[in-house]
């Protein structure tokens, strides 16, 4: 995908949808917490694009691939639970249990995703090894007993880092593995850079509250685990995003999108063109950590 094509994509689109703008909400940096409350972040129309873009059930790129090469390294099998924090519209779920055959307990935090993920799962096969539930970025519990390992998907996007993963931590046995893949600051980032605050918007996060990568390695230390890898993978997720937007247009190179549609391609492709500059220019970065419980076991709770 070049940025040419893209834009002029975008300029088709947007007479399409001239008049019906997205809206998006204002990220006030003084706010004690980054949580937005949108019920309308995932309507279907959006869902359908990152169909196209990342694959039926996914909102990340790199889709199924990314995540089974995200889980196997914890050598998870039908005989273990997965706890899959960030189950997106049911894609993530879907490929651990298909590919892998673990049990997977999958939790999103936001209402339009969970609803799409338990309407995707239902008549799906691999279904009946899958839970799912919600879970609340500013208290993360997720249930009483741990599991054996467990995989987390941009788990920092609605939160305070801290508390995250000390409930991350806390849902691991010892000896368990928890993998994160997460956008990080490579620096604090000022909320009143103009596209640092655009893109913020867009993904919805609070930049004042987007940690840097050794302050997630400090705090995975603290909590216990042993981190075996910190990994950048800022370059593969842009390769697999530049990948995605090239499928997608030239599929809508021959057939511009109705309005409505069109209103969502527009809003996505200006984030996506944002979350680039952001990562070429090295204010953000994409990490994954893989890191061992050294923890006793927590006792049951109630």
């Amino acid at each position: 995908m070049s940025c040419a094509a893209l834009r002029d994509l975008l300029r088709r689109c947007d007479q399409t949808a001239a008049g019906t703008a997205p809206t998006v909400p204002a990220i006030d940096p003084a706010a004690p917490s980054p949580q937005i409350a949108d019920p309308m972040a995932w309507p279907p129309a959006r869902l359908a694009i990152n169909d196209r873009l990342w694959g039926r059930g996914f909102i990340f790129p790199g889709g199924e691939s990314e995540t089974v090469n995200l889980a196997r390294p914890m050598g998870i099998s039908a005989a273990g639970s997965l706890l899959l924090v960030g189950v997106g519209s049911g894609g993530p779920a879907d490929a651990v249990a298909r590919n892998l055959g673990a049990w997977v307990a999958g939790h999103e935090s936001e209402a339009g995703l969970l609803a799409a993920a338990r309407s995707r799962l239902v008549a799906d096969r691999f279904g009946k090894k899958i839970v799912l539930g919600t879970w609340d970025p500013d208290n993360p519990i997720f249930g009483a007993r741990p599991y054996h390992h467990c995989l987390a998907l941009e788990p920092l996007r609605r939160g305070l880092a801290e508390p995250i993963l000390d409930g991350l931590a806390r849902s691991v046995r010892r000896g368990g593995h928890l993998v994160i893949s997460a956008t990080a600051a490579v620096a604090p980032l000022n909320p009143h850079d103009p596209t640092i605050a655009r893109w913020a918007a867009l993904e919805r996060r609070n930049p004042t509250c987007i940690p840097t990568a050794t302050a997630i390695t400090r705090m995975l230390g603290r909590l216990g685990f042993d981190v075996r890898v910190e990994e950048n993978t800022t370059r593969r997720h842009t390769e697999q995003a530049l990948a995605g937007w090239r499928v997608l247009l030239t599929q809508l190179r021959e057939q511009i999108p109705d309005k409505e549609a069109a209103v969502h391609l527009l809003q996505e492709a200006e984030l996506w063109l944002l979350r680039r500059q952001l990562l070429r220019d090295q204010y953000i970065c994409v990490m994954r950590w893989h890191a061992i419980n050294r923890q006793p076991t927590p006792p049951l709770a109630g």
